[in-house]
């Protein structure tokens, strides 16, 4: 299993998660279980497709997913 804790991509990935888990929690009660659960689950999607593409052999459709996964997260950031 590769090392993915010396990247810096994983570790940008990795403040992104703990910030997005900081500014969820100040949320309404409606946004918190709607737009925070997606924010919190994207951010966290990052990082398992940067582990998961930092494992494997073939890391082409992997980036892809991550790209879609980034675009995405920066959609629902804007909301």
């Amino acid at each position: 299993m590769a090392r993915y804790e010396h990247l810096p991509i994983y570790r940008a990935a990795f403040d992104l998660s703990v910030h997005m888990e900081k500014i969820v929690r100040n949320f309404s009660r409606y946004h918190k279980y709607t737009l925070g659960t997606q924010l919190r689950e994207c951010s966290m999607g990052i990082l398992k497709r940067i582990i998961m593409a930092n494992n494997s052999r073939d890391r082409g459709p992997l980036l892809l997913e991550l790209r879609r996964e980034l675009e995405w997260f920066k959609t629902l950031a804007r909301l």
